[in-house]
């Protein structure tokens, strides 16, 4: 098990996608399956930096773990409790006509990975991804 700690702010996003990219070249991950980790860790950690903490800042700590053929990557922050698996699944074709902002990336997050989970615990947002890597 590996984990990263950073102040959840849009400029260390660039080193959350360098950590990630390591431990699964690592893992003699499948490009296929690193390319939707990383869009999915892009995704929930960019919601971290703009919205858990409000106006202010706190920390984000990426765990990654390998268990069997599978990646699981959990996201850690004490911000403002928010689960994204709450939101619909979203109409896509509608979503392309339409201005509303919100939900599509969460629905991408979700179609690509086998497993996403969320839970409130001990004062924090523990949301958690599954990705099986395809030989």
């Amino acid at each position: 098990m590996e984990e990263l700690r950073v102040n959840a702010t849009i400029e260390n996003l660039e080193q959350v996608i360098a950590f990630l990219d390591e431990h699964l070249e690592a893992m003699d991950c499948p490009m296929k399956a690193q390319m939707q980790l990383d869009v999915a860790v892009e995704e929930i950690y960019v919601n971290i930096a703009h919205y858990a903490y409000g106006e202010g800042t706190g920390d984000a700590v990426i765990r990654l773990e390998e268990q069997d053929a599978d990646v699981i990557i959990t996201f850690f922050d004490c911000g403002v409790p928010f689960n994204p698996l709450e939101w619909g699944d979203v109409d896509v074709e509608a979503k392309a006509e339409s201005e509303q902002i919100g939900g599509l990336g969460i629905y991408m997050v979700k179609k690509s990975m086998d497993e996403v989970t969320y839970a409130y615990e001990d004062g924090q947002n523990v949301l958690t991804l599954r990705k099986h890597l395809e030989a």
